[in-house]
C-alpha cells in the first residue's frame, strides 16, 4: 500500500467506526494498533440471526498478545505464514515485523481492512488478506510454513474445523501454533488434529497478568 492508500483507509475506519490507538510490548518491539474502541458497538442483529455471529475479532485478547510474543522469536525471513482469525491484527503486524510473508485471514471484512492498516503502519509491508469462513474452507489458499491460530476455540464446533483448515493450509513440514485459553473446543481440536496426523510435539502454559484479567494461555505446537 502507499503511504496515501494508507492514510486512507485509516481516515475510512476511523469515520465509520468508534476507534482506539494501543500500544502493546511484544518483546523488545512496540506495536501500535487501531482497533475498535468497544466490541459491542459493531454487533448487528442480523449477523446473530443469521449464523450467530458476533463481532469477537473486534477485541484484542489475552492468547493474541501471548502468540504474538512467540511469533516475535522467529525467523520469518523467506517463510509464509497463515493466520486463522486474524483480528484486528496483532499477530499479522508482528509476524510481518519478524519477516514472513503474511496471510491473514477472517470471517469479517472490517478485521481484514484493520489488519492491512495494522501491518501497512507496523511493519511497512502488505500483508495479504481474505475473507475465509471454516465451514466452507477455501482450496485455494496454498500452504504455509506456519498456520497460526489464538483464542480460536471457543465453540464446540470449531474443534474440527480449524483442525481441518489446518490440515488442509500447512506445508509438509511446517509447524501449526494454537494459543488457547481452556476454551470448550481445545480437546475435540487435538483429537481431530491427532486422527489427521497433526501430532503435538510442544505443549507450554504460560500466564497472562494484567489488571484484573488472570488466565493461563497453553501454546500448542503441532507439527505432521
Amino acid at each position: 500500500m502507499t503511504e496515501a492508500e494508507v492514510r486512507a483507509l485509516r481516515s475510512a475506519l476511523t469515520r465509520r467506526i468508534r476507534t482506539s490507538q494501543s500500544v502493546f510490548c511484544i518483546g523488545d518491539w512496540e506495536v501500535s494498533l487501531l482497533h475498535p474502541a468497544n466490541s459491542d458497538d459493531l454487533i448487528r442483529e442480523e449477523d446473530f440471526v443469521r449464523d450467530e455471529r458476533l463481532p469477537y475479532w473486534a477485541d484484542v485478547w489475552p492468547s493474541g498478545r501471548v502468540l504474538a510474543a512467540h511469533v516475535r522469536q522467529l525467523d520469518g525471513k523467506g517463510r509464509t505464514l497463515l493466520e486463522l482469525g486474524c483480528g484486528a491484527g496483532l499477530v499479522a503486524a508482528t509476524a510481518a515485523l519478524a519477516g514472513f510473508d503474511v496471510c491473514a485471514t477472517d470471517y469479517y471484512d472490517d478485521a481484514l481492512q484493520f489488519t492491512k492498516l495494522n501491518v501497512a503502519e507496523n511493519a511497512h509491508r502488505d500483508a495479504t488478506t481474505r475473507l475465509v469462513n471454516w465451514r466452507e474452507m477455501p482450496t485455494d489458499l496454498g500452504r504455509f510454513d506456519y498456520v497460526v491460530a489464538s483464542d480460536v476455540l471457543y465453540e464446540k464446533e470449531y474443534g474440527p474445523l480449524v483442525a481441518r483448515a489446518i490440515d488442509m493450509t500447512l506445508k509438509h513440514k511446517g509447524e501449526a501454533i494454537i494459543a488457547d485459553p481452556g476454551r470448550i473446543a481445545a480437546d475435540d481440536f487435538l483429537r481431530d488434529a491427532g486422527d489427521r496426523g497433526l501430532r503435538v510435539v510442544e505443549r507450554e502454559e504460560l500466564p497472562f497478568v494484567e489488571g484484573a484479567i488472570r488466565q493461563r494461555i497453553t501454546l500448542y505446537r503441532l507439527r505432521r
